[in-house]
Order: structure tokens, then C-alpha cells, then sequence
């Protein structure tokens, strides 16, 4: 249920949602998962059937990015639950929620479907990571309206990212995968530009109020899928292999969108809360581009070495 608090600011942007609703359902096109996989790779799979990493023909990073693409994927029911929750099932709010659920629905069948019949990860760990991912429902949970606007467009940014990042590192070794990869990080970028554009209607109507949530959220960002097994160590081989990691962060979410196209620095008709949690988040965004930088030049480094070494 809508919190008391969030239900006069959400009906100030309904005509917004409808708008962008509207737009979001003229602009994407339909696809089907089935046309994507390879079925003519499958077979059978024997009882005594054991996995092997030589199958995958992928090094790990990128089997650990599918696998926690996936197993973020499969948590959808609980995103469901906690956006409907924040926007309403009501009028444009509660289509887009079944709309979006929906189509993100279609990313982990295709997802699925490809890794089981190439067998690119293991599946038995892939089942037992489901489980244990679901059993859990953990996600994120914003405490208001403009929390979540704030943490749904960084996260669909973020999720098209490493989706296609994902795309690009199996494109060597397998051009369906990179295809299915590509088709999905569309699919995300809808997503993203829906939530950027609502929430840029939000910074309009009450600036204070987001900027203080803007705050909360970049600060505390984290990527989904911390209740997936060995989340830890599979999101340090993705930032290893650049696929993501903090310098992604930075120059594909935080320097395009939040100082970009939102323009925080210069958001006006502040209250003395909003202008204090302004600048702390200018603070913590100059403090994110130096970190960034530095990891940049490491990468380069490593990069050159492992040319001057071949």
C-alpha cells in the first residue's frame, strides 16, 4: 500500500506516468524469447550427468556475470512487490508495474533457456542458486516514492550496464549470447529512460524532497542480488573484468544522469534539508570521480603490461 505521505506527490505526477507510459508502449518493439536461443544445441541431459567448466567455452568472470544476471532476474517477484508498493496498483502506476514486470519477466526465460541448452554454467548450481535466491526475497527496499524513482533509475542504468557489458565479453566466444545480451540491455534501457523522466518530474514538483532521497540512494547504492550465493566473490571477478565496477559507476550512471541530464548542482528552491543533502552529494560525487580515475589508470597499467608481456 502507497504510503500516506507519497499519495498527494504520486497523484501530482500521474499525468506524467500516463505520459510516459504511453510513450514507453509506442516506442518498444516485441520480441520473442524462443527466436533467440539455439535449441539445436541442446540435448539430453543423462542421469549421471556432471558439468564441467571446459563446456561453457567462457572464462569465469563471464559465467559469473550470467549467473548473477540470471538470479537477479528470477528475484522479480519480490521487485514486483516493493515497487507496486511504493507507486500503487491503481490507474498508470499499477500498469507500468505489470507491464514492466512483464517484460522483465521475458529477460530471465531467454537468459535461462540459453544457458541450458549451451550449458554455460553448471545448472544444478544454477537451480540451487534460484532457490536460495528466491527463498530469500532480498531487495532493495526505498522507504518513499521519490527513494524508489531515485533507486529504480540508477538500478535499471546500472542493470542495462552490466547486461551489456555482459553481451560484449561473450561476443568472442558465442554471438547468440552476445545477441540475447544486447536484446535484453534495450529492453533495460526503456526501463531506465521511464524512471529518469519520472523522476525529473519529481525534481521539478518537490526538489527537496528528492534531493534528499538522491542522496540516500547514491550514496547507498549497491547492485542487486546481494542474497545471491557468493555474491561477493562473483561481483569481484564483473569488476575485474571491467564488466562492472566502480568506473563504470561513475561514467555511465552518475556523471551522464545525476550531474547530466537531473543537473543537481544546479536544482534550485531548495529547504535548508534539501541544499545540506545537495552538497553532501556533490561531495561524495567529486570524492566517486577521483576514486574512479585512480581505478581507471590501474586498469590501463594492467592493460599495458599484459601487451608488453605478450
Amino acid at each position: 500500500m502507497v504510503i500516506d505521505s507519497d499519495v498527494e506527490f504520486l497523484g501530482d505526477l500521474l499525468p506524467v506516468a500516463e505520459q510516459l507510459l504511453e510513450r514507453h508502449i509506442s516506442t518498444v518493439k516485441e520480441w520473442h524469447p524462443h527466436t533467440f536461443v539455439p535449441w539445436s544445441r541442446g540435448r539430453d541431459f543423462e542421469e549421471d550427468y556432471e558439468w564441467s567448466p571446459e563446456e561453457a567455452n567462457l572464462p569465469p568472470e563471464v559465467r559469473s556475470a550470467l549467473f548473477v544476471n540470471l538470479l537477479t532476474e528470477d528475484n522479480l517477484p519480490y521487485y514486483f512487490r516493493d515497487i507496486e508498493r511504493m507507486f500503487g496498483k491503481d490507474e498508470a502506476w499499477g500498469e507500468w508495474v505489470r507491464r514492466w514486470t512483464a517484460e522483465e519477466g521475458r529477460h530471465a526465460t531467454v537468459i535461462r533457456d540459453y544457458l541450458t541448452v549451451s550449458r554455460s554454467i553448471d545448472p544444478v548450481e544454477l537451480e540451487r542458486g534460484r532457490m536460495v535466491q528466491m527463498c530469500g526475497g532480498e531487495v532493495p527496499e526505498p522507504t518513499s516514492a521519490a527513494d524508489g524513482m531515485c533507486y529504480v533509475t540508477l538500478q535499471e542504468l546500472a542493470t542495462r550496464i552490466s547486461h551489456r557489458n555482459t553481451g560484449r565479453a561473450i561476443e568472442p566466444y558465442d554471438r547468440v549470447g552476445y545477441d540475447i545480451l544486447r536484446r535484453v540491455a534495450a529492453d533495460e534501457n526503456h526501463h531506465f529512460l521511464f524512471y529518469r523522466d519520472l523522476a525529473q518530474a519529481g525534481f521539478e514538483r518537490n526538489p527537496s524532497e528528492m534531493m534528499a532521497a538522491l542522496e540516500r540512494q547514491v550514496t547507498n547504492f549497491a547492485m542487486p542480488g546481494t542474497g545471491i550465493p557468493d555474491f561477493a566473490a562473483h561481483s569481484k571477478l564483473i569488476a575485474n573484468a571491467g564488466i562492472y565496477d566502480f568506473v563504470n559507476h561513475y561514467e555511465g550512471i552518475l556523471e551522464p544522469v545525476v550531474l547530466g541530464f537531473w543537473d543537481i548542482a544546479n536544482v534550485g528552491g531548495l529547504d535548508a534539508e534539501g541544499a545540506q543533502a545537495q552538497e553532501r552529494l556533490m561531495a561524495y560525487i567529486t570524492k566517486t570521480a577521483k576514486v574512479a580515475g585512480r581505478m581507471k589508470e590501474r586498469r590501463a597499467r594492467r592493460a599495458d603490461a599484459l601487451v608488453d608481456a605478450s
